[in-house]
């Protein structure tokens, strides 16, 4: 029965918990004394399998947050290694070398003993934390996987970073580096729709109606290069102009970049034939 209640709990949970839910003191001893589970700490139990993440947040007695928590969930995030964490109750955290802790009060009410903060405070210490440019990537990452959406977003009472970074996002961007190059050919006043369908496949983005940007990511490689080389070959021949552009470009080179596509725009490879 304890197995289940934890798995429910992704493996690891205070042992209030179980007993409020018909485990006994007795089985809980039993099975830590035979390896099953393991005591984290006081009140605290898990099982052997547990993400150490999660073990660390309790030893700590601190919720993984902002850029951490948008990196376990899958989100793009703007490189650091840096852990971030929120302090659910101030006082009674430890303070872990090399990490950033925030003492932001949260959007959406947050249970005293979380070992993981939710989506929307997460993207909201994110706004509060990160470059301007950085959190945009990262809400947009969130609102193309479903995680969130943007109605409900704009109910919540978001401080007025997160609220500007809402402003700046697009939900059918389908990767950080997309909201990159969107929100610099922003300022040039250019038509730009994030993942048109055309021809049979999405694109990056298209400016205008004729020039597409395709954006690869750092490990856009084998199969999935062969059918982008395809479909660019495709696109040509119906009368687009392809610019492919690289994460090492964009994030390290990006002026360059916006030379090549300023130049196109400027021989009007972007205007329908």
């Amino acid at each position: 029965m304890y197995h289940d209640l934890l798995q429910q709990q992704h493996g690891i949970a205070r042992t209030r918990f179980l007993l409020e839910r018909g485990v006994s003191r007795y089985d809980i001893a039993q099975a830590v004394a035979s390896g099953r589970l393991r005591r984290v700490r006081k009140g605290w139990v898990a099982l052997p399998s547990v993400d150490p993440a999660l073990l660390f947040a309790v030893r700590t007695g601190l919720t993984l947050g902002c850029i951490t928590q948008a990196r376990r969930l899958e989100l793009w995030v703007h490189d650091s290694r840096t852990p971030h964490f929120t302090v659910p109750r101030p006082g009674s955290e430890s303070r872990p070398a090399n990490a950033v802790l925030h003492y932001h009060r949260p959007v959406v009410p947050r249970e005293p003993y979380a070992l993981e903060d939710s989506i929307e405070n997460t993207l909201v210490l994110v706004a509060q934390c990160q470059h301007h440019e950085h959190a945009v990537a990262t809400w947009d990452s969130a609102l193309n996987k479903g995680l969130v959406t943007r109605a409900l977003l704009e109910r919540l009472p978001l401080p007025g970073r997160a609220r500007a970074v809402l402003a700046d996002t697009d939900p059918f961007a389908d990767s950080g580096l997309e909201t990159y190059v969107r929100r610099r050919l922003r300022r040039f006043d250019l038509r730009v729709v994030a993942q048109p369908y055309i021809l049979g496949h999405h694109v990056d983005l298209l400016i205008g109606a004729r020039l597409v940007i395709q954006v690869d990511g750092s490990t856009h490689t084998g199969e999935q290069r062969d059918r982008d080389n395809t479909h660019d070959a495709l696109l040509r021949l119906h009368g687009y102009t392809v610019i492919r552009v690289g994460y090492r470009q964009i994030m390290d080179h990006c002026p360059e970049v916006q030379q090549v596509i300023m130049q196109a725009v400027a021989q009007g490879l972007h205007l329908a034939a």
